[in-house]
């Protein structure tokens, strides 16, 4: 079985002191958690904050965004190098925010895969559908032609070192969430389309749910069998929540 991963996503949220205290929060909390793994990616400014107040826990760092390149003149942009040096284990990447305001493309997603890969932190590849085009049918279609242009580009092998994060970009933020039915359909999918290059590395990797999980929800998404943990948004921010989601994917492992 697939040891479920929570993870945190913050987006641009929080401030120096409620940072400290979130973090602090999950510390205290995690402590009785130990069959899920439990992941948090604050904003930049924070990463240093992470850094230090996770020392010692099983909660590891990650962050939301990378540069295709290791150094040089780019403006505003964090390096894997970087984000390395401050302890990161995660990197989210593709996320739909940044493909839609952004304009981050199928390749510019591939190379920041690889660009993770190479400095040893381990990317959370964001695949997934808008509204407008799950009401059309094409979830399927999207979804397959995200993970089809990655494969093409950095090939089947490099999945040992991902993990894979469903977002149903209706379900963002909207209030709106996929039944557990629907997400495993999609997750299946997805497994599936993977197992079209390698059986073997599409039954290790995870794929995460990323759609508006809750407390509320958790248990009956992460019980689905294609559905290995979440990418959790603003649940996050608050620590009893995104603790009740860690204790759910804890209470899955058999």
């Amino acid at each position: 079985m697939r040891q479920p991963l929570i993870a945190g996503n913050w987006k641009m949220n929080g401030t120096k002191t409620s940072a400290e205290a979130l973090l602090s929060g999950l510390v205290a909390g995690s402590v009785g958690i130990s069959k899920a793994e439990i992941a948090v990616c604050p904003p930049f400014p924070y990463l240093a904050l992470g850094e230090r107040l996770l020392i010692g826990s099983s909660v590891r760092l990650g962050a939301q965004n990378v540069c295709t390149q290791d150094v040089g003149a780019y403006t505003g942009e964090v390096s894997a190098l970087m984000l390395a040096e401050f302890g990161c284990h995660y990197v989210i990447c593709g996320h739909s925010e940044r493909r839609e305001y952004y304009g981050e493309t199928d390749s510019i997603i591939a190379e920041k895969l690889l660009a993770c890969i190479k400095q040893q932190l381990t990317p959370i590849l964001c695949v997934g559908e808008t509204l407008q085009q799950r009401e059309q049918e094409q979830t399927e279609a999207v979804i397959g032609t995200q993970l089809g242009n990655v494969i093409a580009q950095i090939g089947i092998d490099t999945f040992q070192k991902i993990e894979i994060a469903y977002e149903p970009v209706w379900a963002i933020g909207t209030g709106k969430t996929a039944t557990p039915e629907q997400a495993q359909s999609v997750h299946y999918f997805i497994r599936q389309q993977l197992a079209k290059h390698d059986q073997i590395i599409a039954e290790k990797v995870r794929i995460l749910y990323g759609g508006s999980m809750k407390a509320s929800n958790a248990q009956d998404l992460l019980s689905q069998p294609d559905i290995d943990g979440g990418l959790v948004g603003g649940a996050s921010l608050i620590v009893e929540d995104f603790l009740a989601i860690c204790q759910a994917g804890d209470a899955v492992v058999l």
